[in-house]
Formats: structure tokens, C-alpha cells, sequence
């Protein structure tokens, strides 16, 4: 049994490894993708205009009027002093080709003032790579690969890491088990543990291979709840709507959100709306005053493929890099304004809260600024235990290698011998 585990565990980790090293450093970064971008693009992100702020929804009508491919689908209602005005847009459908057009961009920077634009750029563009592109290639890069459409379908790369994380899962299973030491014939609990002590140990003093061994061993025992939880959340993530809600709805009662329930249009076929920001914003203010919410509404965001809009309460302290699970939203109708649901953080089945905290867990978010530093610090391991377990089949595949070298060399001279 356990001879056949060393094997499984061997196999799957050459199989993750290079993919692992890939995620776990660039993760390492991307949990500091906003402060590392600001720091790269002052341009786009400092503003410098004195004066009192135009409002988001007015700004929003200018940056279509100003760019009549683009539709915006993401804006912020509040920013923090001294920063510009952020908008996600996506490429409108040409009337003349039926497909849609390709502006070279998709977010757009205005100064809150006087409504200029301060800059345009591709969020995940693949090349060039350059200051302003640079942490969303990372962040693309890290759950998808920048592995392209296929076929008209643009998820192959989620896929691929998704089930790259399914198996991660399952092996820090097997490497656990691995670490502990055979039961003996009337050993007890204190003479078991004592010989799985060393297991935990990292001998510095060792040699090259044994010390690359021991930090293969002891720093995966070390850390293996949170390898754990790494390793299942970017599993949940990835293959969400494929695997993980519908698993979940089966042992447990999930509440699905308005995305769940409908079908998505595709990428290249969007819901146009009847409704605006503008509209939408009118309707959700006194819905949530209604449920007693006393945060102003923070964002409004409108999921073309399935022809609904999110609005989300928060001020402008709790927006990016908030920690928990996200903000209270509430979700409508895209043509006909209709209440479609709402979220609120911490409520719900035991299985909403579990979902709910998916992604807070993976980028460490849940738990604040002490939860990103420790998910950088894990990325870095993550990294270091797919190189280390290389080295280790590396050495071990060279040594079987002279084996059968001697023993082939041994078999060749008893032949000459016997001639």
C-alpha cells in the first residue's frame, strides 16, 4: 500500500509541479496586485485636477460617448482623494459585421474633475508586456495561463488549472500520509510519535540532498492545512459553475445567485440592456435604505452574458482589499428592473457561507493584511515544494538509472565469462 502511494504521490506531483511553480510565485505577487499596480502607473491612477468630483454616472455617459465601441460594465461610485475614476468596459457588437469590435482596451482612467481621460489599457493583455500590463498578466497568468480561445470557448486554461488544483487536493493527502512512520507490533502512541518527530525536523547540517528532502518533508507537514485549503479553494474557483456548486447543491442547501440560474449568452453574444447605471441606480437606492442598509451604494456592475446587474453598498475605505467576504449587492434585472436577489456577507446555509468564503480564503483576504502576507509566503512555498519534489524523482531516477547500468554491465561480463 504504501509503496503504491509513493508512486501515486511521484506521478502526480511531476504532474502538477510545473504548473504549480508557475501559480505559486505568481500568486506570491498578485496578492499585492493593487499597490504593486499603483506604484507602476501613477499616471493612470493619480489625479491631479482640484476641484469637486463629477458624479460617477456622468463620467460613466462620457467615457461611451467618448468611445462609441465600448459599453461600460464595472464602475465605483466614490474615490479616495487624489485618485482617478476607474471604468471596465467591453467591446460592443459592430452592426455591420455581427462581431464584436475590438477597441484595444478595456478599462478606462478619468480624472474625477474635469472628466479627461488619463489613460486606456488592456486588462490580461498577452504581448507586449509592459508597465501598465504587467500585474494583470500576472493575475491572468496565474489562474488561466493566457491559454486562448479555442473552439469559442475561452475558459480551456480555468479548466486545465482547475483540475491541476483537483489533483493538488488530493495529493497533500498522500504526502501527509507519507510522512508517518510504520506502526510496529506493540508499539505505543509516545514510541510512534517519536519516531514521526523527525519528520517535522529540518537537519541543516545534512547534505545537499538530504536537506532538499527534509524541506520537501518537514515545511509540506508544516504547512499542509493551508496547502489544503489552497489547493481545494483554486479548485472551487476554477471549476465553479462545472463541478463545485453543482457538488455542493447535492450534499447541502445552496442558495444559487441570479448567475447561477441563468444560462450565460457567451463572450461574443451579449444581453443588451433596456436599463442603464443611471436607472438601475434609482431603483436599488431605496431598496437597500428599505432593508436598512445605511452604506451608500459603492459600485455598479452589469454581467452582459446573463443580462444583470449587480449593485453593490459600500464607502470608498472598504472598497479594494476589503477583508471578509465581499459587500452587500443587490442583483437586477437588466431589461425589466426586476429584484432578482441580494447578498449579504455571513447569511445563509451553512453551505452559502461556505461558498461565500472560496475566494477570501484563497487570496488570504479574509483574514486582512495578515492574510495576504501569508498567502505571498505560501505562494513561495508552494513553489519550492514542486522543486524540491523534482530534485528529489531527479536523484532517485538517476540512481535506479546506474543500477540497471551495473546490473547490465554485471550480466554482460558473466555472458563473456560463460563464452
Amino acid at each position: 500500500m504504501r509503496a503504491s502511494f509513493l508512486k501515486l504521490h511521484r506521478y502526480l506531483g511531476l504532474t502538477t509541479a510545473l504548473f504549480l511553480v508557475v501559480t505559486g510565485l505568481t500568486g506570491a505577487v498578485i496578492s499585492w496586485d493593487h499597490e504593486l499596480d499603483e506604484w507602476l502607473n501613477p499616471h493612470l491612477f493619480e489625479a491631479r485636477t482640484p476641484g469637486a468630483s463629477q458624479s460617477a454616472l456622468s463620467l460613466a455617459e462620457q467615457v461611451e460617448a467618448r468611445f462609441p465601441q465600448v459599453d461600460v460594465t464595472y464602475f465605483e461610485f466614490h474615490t479616495e482623494p487624489g485618485h482617478s475614476q476607474y471604468f471596465g468596459v467591453s467591446p460592443r457588437v459592430n452592426p455591420d459585421t455581427g462581431q464584436l469590435y475590438e477597441p484595444g482596451f478595456n478599462q478606462v482612467y478619468v480624472d474625477p474633475v474635469s472628466g479627461d481621460v488619463q489613460g486606456t489599457r488592456e486588462w490580461g493583455q498577452v504581448w507586449p508586456i509592459t508597465r501598465e500590463t504587467f500585474m494583470s498578466f500576472l493575475y491572468k497568468l496565474h489562474f488561466s495561463l493566457h491559454i486562448p480561445e479555442i473552439g469559442g470557448i475561452d475558459h480551456w486554461g480555468i479548466w486545465l488549472l482547475g483540475i491541476i488544483a483537483l489533483i493538488w487536493t488530493f495529493d497533500t493527502f498522500i504526502g501527509f500520509y507519507l510522512t508517518l512512520p510504520k506502526r510496529k507490533q506493540r508499539e505505543g502512541s509516545r514510541g510512534w510519535l517519536r519516531r514521526w518527530k523527525p519528520a517535522w525536523q529540518i537537519n541543516r547540517s545534512a547534505g545537499p540532498h538530504r536537506l532538499n528532502f527534509d524541506l520537501h518533508r518537514a515545511v509540506g507537514l508544516w504547512t499542509c492545512v493551508l496547502l489544503f485549503v489552497i489547493a481545494f479553494t483554486a479548485f472551487s474557483l476554477n471549476l465553479y459553475r462545472e463541478v463545485f456548486f453543482p457538488a455542493m447543491s447535492l450534499v447541502s442547501d445552496v442558495t444559487p445567485s441570479p448567475l447561477d440560474e441563468r444560462t450565460p449568452s457567451g463572450h461574443h453574444n451579449p444581453v443588451e440592456p433596456s436599463l442603464e447605471f443611471r436607472d438601475i441606480a434609482e431603483i436599488a437606492l431605496p431598496a437597500a435604505q428599505q432593508r436598512g442598509w445605511s452604506a451608500p451604494l459603492g459600485s455598479l456592475w452589469y454581467a452582459r452574458e446573463f443580462g444583470v446587474y449587480r449593485a453593490e453598498f459600500f464607502t470608498a475605505e472598504e472598497g479594494h482589499g476589503a477583508g471578509g467576504v465581499g459587500h452587500r449587492a443587490l442583483w437586477f434585472d437588466g431589461n425589466t428592473g426586476e429584484y432578482l436577489g441580494d447578498f449579504v456577507p455571513w447569511q445563509g446555509t451553512a453551505a452559502d457561507i461556505f461558498v461565500q468564503a472560496q475566494f477570501p480564503l484563497h487570496s488570504g483576504r479574509i483574514l486582512g493584511l495578515p492574510g495576504r502576507i501569508l498567502i505571498s509566503i505560501m505562494g513561495v512555498v508552494v513553489a519550492m515544494l514542486s522543486i524540491t519534489g523534482v530534485i528529489i524523482w531527479w536523484r532517485k531516477a538517476r540512481v535506479r538509472e546506474r543500477r540497471r547500468f551495473r546490473q547490465g554491465a554485471l550480466v554482460g561480463e558473466q555472458a563473456l565469462r560463460e563464452t
